[in-house]
């Protein structure tokens, strides 16, 4: 299996995009999957490796991507080490990054005699499943979407009251990380952004008007997106597939570090389910 990890990509908001692939290499074309992660996630992630290396077994072209301003750097791509890059992140960044990869791999980048661009399938976990969502809505390159624990709403999650005037009068709020211990700064701009560009990312509109075919993944003991918000994403679109993992939670069993040499079994039934929509 080949392995090419942390290739930078440029990105429009100044920061390099990294990325890694993983496929047999063959030569023969062969269908393209872009794994975006979470809020306060990366590619390295817990076992998004073993991940990677499943789907690329199982005979796809597998990219996955740190967002540009998602905490991580070059040197370090894992965890946050720069969190003025966190805070100055937005939903618009993170879309501009899926396009910009889109992009490179439209333009080949070296592997054209082992994957076909134009069979390509976006997996978002969690707040990357909204992006997915809005990116397979308003970009014809994608041919599939798959969101694993997806966000239904964006605009929900910011504060409202007193919270969100002293955020604006502060200009910042912090999330406190509780593996790494570090407040995590939000700027204002953030909120600022989602509402200027409201309506382009209103996931309801996109999922209502997605004409491709849409799998919905989600745990049953889902502790930090409900089931609720997988229920949405389908009530929008009666052609998407539907799939509660019985027992899993929000990561699928999985975790940081994940020092296992296999997949746990919830984030394994969300692969294959991913795999069974692919095949068909």
């Amino acid at each position: 299996m080949k392995k090419i990890q942390n290739i930078q990509i440029p990105g429009r908001h100044g920061k390099d995009i990294l990325a890694d692939l993983f496929f047999e290499e063959n030569g023969t074309k062969k269908e393209v999957v872009i794994f975006c992660h979470g809020y306060k996630g990366y590619k390295d992630w817990g076992a998004w490796n073993l991940v990677a290396e499943e789907f690329a077994r199982q005979g796809f072209f597998f990219l996955k991507m740190n967002f540009s301003h998602n905490g991580g750097t070059i040197e370090q791509p894992i965890d946050f080490p720069d969190l003025e890059a966190f805070g100055e992140n937005n939903f618009i960044k993170e879309l501009d990054d899926l396009e910009t990869v889109m992009d490179w791999l439209s333009a080949g980048v070296n592997y054209e005699r082992e994957m076909d661009v134009n069979q390509l399938t976006l997996i978002g976990h969690s707040r990357g499943g909204g992006i997915v969502l809005l990116k397979a809505h308003e970009d014809k390159r994608v041919k599939k979407v798959v969101t694993w624990a997806g966000v239904s709403d964006f605009g929900s999650r910011f504060p409202e009251g007193e919270v969100l005037a002293q955020w604006k009068k502060s200009g910042v709020a912090y999330v406190h990380n509780g593996r790494t211990k570090q407040e995590m700064p939000h700027y204002f701009q953030f909120f600022t952004t989602f509402k200027e560009n409201e309506e382009r990312l209103t996931i309801k509109t996109a999922v209502s008007n997605l004409n491709i075919p849409f799998l919905i993944v989600h745990g049953d003991q889902d502790e930090t997106v409900g089931m609720a918000e997988a229920q949405s994403l389908k009530n929008w679109n009666d052609a998407a597939a539907l799939r509660f993992i019985a027992g899993a939670n929000h990561t699928f069993g999985s975790s940081q570090p994940w020092n296992e040499n296999t997949l746990p079994k919830h984030l394994n039934a969300a692969v294959e389910e991913t795999l069974n929509f692919l095949r068909v």
